[in-house]
């Protein structure tokens, strides 16, 4: 009977002693799974004010699709699944573009249900209720953001990736300043530099720094200066006419040709006047002739790009003119 009980008792010993091993186990387990599992309940979704009010969006989106704001999310990382026909004429975005698709200006819904995104993001709001059944959509009206910077912040917020929109201001600003160490004593030190833009109908535009053509990385990245008659308008495009256009001269003239059906008529009219040839900027062959798609682009990646193309071409109608 002693014996029993003394196995009886070497039983219950063991089993209390496993039972602790177990329990002590199981609460290192249950830290160990518990700090896992709070690290893998994170927010999956989050609020973001728009000018349609607060919208819920994914912390993290993974499939995007977008009419105008292709450039803008892919600077930040973002998996742009869909976008608007325009953008794929974007010379500097050709790769990252590969295997989007086009989803039509405005947004075909039935397209972008296709592509099954988590988040839409457009400029123009037309069929925004369709498109928000298909997912939340964030209504971004055009002069949201107003440069490179804030573009960044902005979309870096919008995906989820804010030190990917820092790591680019990071390289831009190392662009931008390497831009401005090439061009010292390559230009004159006051020199002024103006972009304009001849229409296929003939109109005639001045553009400012944050209206395309160029204007973010000629005068906020390479900080050059604009005639002082447009800085004194504040505006980021202004029509002249023939007439006006040398009062809006700059000593360094770039020009781009808005021409849908590439027909020429108005471009040759204007190079063929008497205004246009006698400008100083055309006497000291320092007119330069832009192509539209290369600088129509404003989005941060056109922008980087756009610093490397300014600066070469002042490098080299320097070397020219010095011949």
């Amino acid at each position: 009977m002693f014996k029993h009980r003394v196995q009886a008792m070497g039983v219950s010993i063991v089993f209390i002693f496993s039972v602790l091993l177990t329990a002590c186990g199981g609460a290192a387990n249950s830290g160990e799974n518990g700090s896992a599992a709070k690290d893998e309940v994170v927010t999956t979704t989050r609020t973001f004010d728009t000018v349609k009010g607060a919208i819920t969006i994914p912390a993290k989106p993974q499939r995007i699709v977008t009419d105008y704001y292709g450039g803008e999310l892919l600077s930040v990382g973002a998996n742009v699944v869909g976008v608007d026909p325009e953008t794929f004429a974007n010379p500097y975005l050709k790769e990252q573009l590969k295997t989007a698709k086009d989803i039509g200006n405005p947004i075909n819904t039935e397209k972008a249900l296709e592509l099954t995104p988590d988040l839409i993001v457009v400029m123009n709001d037309k069929d925004y209720d369709k498109l928000s059944k298909i997912a939340p959509t964030l209504h971004i009206p055009y002069g949201t953001v107003n440069d490179v910077y804030e573009t960044l912040r902005f979309f870096g917020d919008i995906v989820g990736e804010k030190e990917k929109a820092e790591q680019f201001i990071v390289e831009f600003d190392k662009k931008a300043a390497e831009g401005r160490a090439k061009l010292k004593g390559v230009i004159e030190e006051n020199a002024t530099f103006g972009l304009y833009e001849v229409r296929h109908k003939g109109d005639i535009w001045m553009l400012g720094d944050n209206g395309g053509r160029g204007g973010q990385a000629l005068y906020n990245a390479l900080k050059l200066k604009m005639p002082q008659k447009l800085a004194d308008s504040k505006e980021q495009a202004v029509q002249l006419s023939l007439e006006t256009l040398p009062e809006y001269a700059a000593d360094y003239m770039f020009l781009t040709s808005f021409d849908p059906e590439n027909k020429g008529d108005a471009l040759k009219e204007l190079k063929d006047s008497v205004v246009w040839n006698g400008l100083q900027a055309s006497k000291n062959n320092k007119l330069f002739y832009n192509d539209f798609q290369t600088f129509y682009a404003y989005d941060p990646i056109a922008v980087m790009a756009q610093i490397d193309l300014f600066t070469d071409m002042l490098i080299v109608r320097a070397e020219e003119n010095k011949k």
